[in-house]
């Protein structure tokens, strides 16, 4: 059996804003290769790379330390939460609707997935577009995918709530039931008709709530299809 992997990954570099109001982060050298030259053998040279950065960098997934300081951060979060997730692709361009209702998610088995939510937001990735007017899950569709025992939901958009307002209701449900939510997605659309494993990973860290993953999808030859839904 054939496996293939689709990076659903945005590139961290210096000029990247993730979010407006949060730092862009700084990658530089702690040792370059020129300063490294005198402590090794001619011929042989490091680097050593340092980051300054924000969790909230990037593609990156959230667990509930991110909302609730009793939820478990990154360290206490079980691996099977993380990786080799059964995946289902909801595709509802944002040319269609910004707000994504429960109504979307009805008559599909959703227990124990990853429900990725294509909206083509990603395509405005680094420019002024990205923060404003992005498509976002109601209340109401967050409390279904709760219901419904998901065990992750990501989005290729700039937020999962809607930012117009102070109220973040999508993560407070999800966070709350351990359910893992990445946002800033790309590459869904690749996903179409496929059937497909979903993974993002993020290092073991203490006191963290966010951080940024390599998020993939692994898919074989051979598993059934299924038809994401298109509003």
């Amino acid at each position: 059996m054939q496996v293939r992997y689709i990076d659903l990954s945005h590139t961290i570099d210096n000029n990247i804003i993730t979010y407006k109001g949060l730092p862009a982060p700084i990658i530089c050298d702690y040792l370059s290769r020129e300063n490294s030259k005198k402590s090794y053998e001619e011929g042989t040279t490091f680097q050593i790379g340092k980051i300054e950065m924000v969790g909230n960098t990037g593609t990156y997934i959230d667990c509930p330390f991110h909302r609730y300081n009793d939820g478990k951060d990154l360290s206490e979060i079980e691996l099977e939460k993380f990786t080799n997730i059964e995946g289902v692709l909801i595709h509802i361009p944002f040319n269609n609707t910004l707000e994504i209702t429960e109504s979307v998610f009805l008559n599909l088995e959703l227990k124990n997935k990853a429900v990725l939510i294509c909206t083509e937001w990603s395509e405005y990735w680094n420019t002024e577009l990205y923060y404003n007017n992005h498509p976002y899950l109601t209340k109401k569709a967050a409390e279904y995918l709760r219901n419904q025992q998901v065990a992750l939901v990501g989005i290729d958009s700039h937020n999962i709530d809607n930012t117009k307002t102070k109220s973040r209701p999508v993560h407070s449900i999800l966070l709350k039931s351990e359910i893992l939510i990445v946002e800033h997605l790309c590459n869904l659309i690749s996903l179409k008709n496929t059937s497909f494993i979903f993974s993002a990973i993020p290092p073991k860290i203490k006191g963290m709530g966010t951080f940024p993953v390599r998020a993939f999808a692994t898919i074989k030859t051979g598993l059934l299809q299924h038809t994401p839904i298109v509003l």
